[in-house]
This record gives structure tokens, sequence and C-alpha cells, in this order.
């Protein structure tokens, strides 16, 4: 005879430490996130040249690549296809000339950026063009703004050249400028810009409020052609341990009419996320995965060390539990295919 007590549960185990079989399935697991990865929160950054037919490879950075206008279309047919919903817009001009100190092409209206935003508005009038407004592309100094005769950021002259150029983006169609200086004041200056050209109600003004100067931005500068030619953006980037002014900047950004706010890197600064969060609560908080991020876990997976595909994810959703809402990232096309919506 068996006796009932030997299939009984040991009355010693608490009934609630019993959690496996709440994520024994596939599907269970992704219950078990409290928000989960979708297509339309991927924002993919996009490399276009001044030369119209270049499709050219970024080494650094594994299947991207710079496009001139005649060939991102195509490219591009065929993500939007795959449930692309937004881009962000890096110019990059190579013409003889093209730079000078104050990034004169940035907003010229027959370069990469204007050209790009025009093209594709009529290709795609449902895709969200999104632009980075910056001068670092277009000074013959690669710094992110007009400089002083001493080589320091005057902040007069570069918040109304930024302004400026943003601007003209919104002219041309884009839907939302991304200022990535850091520069104090910028943001004030294009939405007022933005006012006084009848367009503060159709451009979403999304800030890289809390940007940190560091080592992780190096295959973006080759593929965009931006390193300094002398110092670097400590000046006026973050330091990476500055949480506090960090914090100001988001205060900063808020108080002068931003809509959005972006977070880069990603990574490596999740707590800035989690703080982005709780004091934008009322606003879409954008993480920026970064060129040095996307490299180290392709040369992880290259080694053997991860699956890229299950890093991707492991990365993206610590991004999302930390409360970023929105992401750019180099790996949106991969996960137009591994998401199903």
């Amino acid at each position: 005879m068996v006796h009932t007590a030997e299939y009984l549960p040991d009355r010693g185990h608490s009934i609630p430490s019993i959690l496996q079989g709440g994520y024994n399935h596939d599907l269970t697991r992704e219950w078990a996130n409290e928000r989960q990865l979708s297509k339309n929160m991927f924002i993919f950054p996009l490399f276009v040249t001044d030369n119209a037919d270049d499709e050219v490879d970024i080494p650094a950075l594994p299947n991207i690549k710079r496009f001139g206008v005649n060939k991102l279309i195509p490219y591009v047919r065929g993500l939007v296809a795959k449930g692309l919903r937004a881009v962000i817009l890096f110019g990059v001009p190579l013409a003889e000339g093209a730079k000078d100190k104050e990034g004169t092409s940035a907003d010229d209206p027959e370069g990469p950026v204007i050209q790009a935003i025009q093209k594709l508005r009529k290709e795609f009038p449902d895709l969200y063009i999104m632009c980075d407004v910056c001068l670092c592309e277009y000074t013959d100094h690669g710094h992110c703004g007009v400089l002083y005769e001493d080589g320091s950021l005057n902040r007069e002259l570069s918040v109304r050249r930024i302004s400026a150029v943003a601007v003209n983006y919104a002219k041309a169609g884009a839907n939302c400028v991304a200022p990535s200086d850091m520069i104090d004041g910028r943001i004030k200056d294009i939405k007022l810009g933005l006012v006084d050209a009848g367009l503060a109600h159709k451009c979403f003004v999304m800030s890289y409020s809390a940007k940190f100067s560091g080592e992780l931005y190096g295959p973006f500068r080759e593929a965009a052609g931006s390193a300094p030619s002398h110092g670097g953006r400590k000046a006026y980037q973050l330091p990476p341990g500055g949480t506090g002014l960090a914090r100001r900047a988001l205060v900063r950004d808020m108080n002068e009419g931003a809509d959005g706010i972006i977070v880069k890197p990603s990574t490596f600064y999740l707590d800035i996320i989690s703080e982005a969060a709780k004091i934008c609560k009322d606003y879409p908080i954008c993480a920026y995965h970064v060129s040095g991020e996307y490299a180290m876990l392709h040369a992880a997976a290259d080694k053997g060390i991860v699956d890229i595909k299950q890093i991707a994810f492991e990365s993206h959703q610590g991004l999302l539990r930390a409360g970023a809402r929105l992401i750019i990232s180099y790996f949106t096309p991969e996960f137009l295919d591994w998401l199903k919506n």
C-alpha cells in the first residue's frame, strides 16, 4: 500500500519560492518581461555621403555602410518592408573643401542630409525621419560648434549655428531634430527657431541631454569622419562619473523645451537611464546603443565568446529594464528579422 504522505510536498518548503513553472516555456518567459522589445521602438542610424552613388563598408562597424542618396533608397526600402519605422541621419561630407570652421555644409540644400530627407520623405511618407544636429562632421576642426581663437567653444555662435541647421532640417521635412553637441542653451535656441519658422508644432526636439565623453565612439568617428583635429570633447560632453551633472543637464533641457531625451552611451550608463526615467518621467527616454558597444559585441561573437543574437537581446532588454522607451541601435536591421512585431 502506498502512503499518501510520500506524495505530499515538503511542508517546510515555501510554495511562493517555486518559480520555474512560471517561466519554463518560451511564451511565459516573454510574459515575465515587464516591457518587451518591439520594432516600433527601434531607430536606425544612417550615414549619408555627398557622393550620390556611394555604398561603402565601414570596417569598424560590421554590416553597416555609408550610402549616397541613390543607393540609400533601395536599401531603406528593404528595411521598411520588414517594419522599420524610424531612422536618424548623419551626414558625411567627403568632397574637397566641404568642411570649414563653421560647418556651413551641414544644411547645404544640395548636401547629403537635406537631400536624404527629401528623397526619403517622397519615397516613404510614413517613415519617421530624425536628423542628428551637430557640426563635428562638417567643421574642419572636428569640434561640435564654432570656436574661439584659443580653440574653446564659442557658446553664442555655436548655438546660433546649430539652431539654424536644425530649423533648416525641419523645413526640409524632418520629423525630429536631435542636437548631439551638448552645448549649453541650444535646446532653447532650436525651439525658438522652430517657433519663428512656424514649425514648432510639427517637429519633435529629441535632445542628447546626457551624453558622456569616453572611449566608445571610435567606430562612429571613422564612419562619420568626425574626429576632432585637436584636443577632445571633455569640455562640453559629460565626464563618465558625472551623475549629478547628468541630472542637471536633463533638467536644463526639459526647462528649455525638449520633447524627449537621449542618454548616450547606454550599456555602461544604465544608472543614468534609470535616473532619466525618474527625472523625465513624462518624456520619452531614448538610449543610444553606440558604435563602440555594437563593435564590442560583434568582436566577442567573432571570438566565440557570445552568440550575437542572444547578446543583442540581453543588452537591449537591459536598456528597457533601466527605463528606456526608444533605442537608437545599429542592430535595428537584425531586430527587424528577429522580432515578430
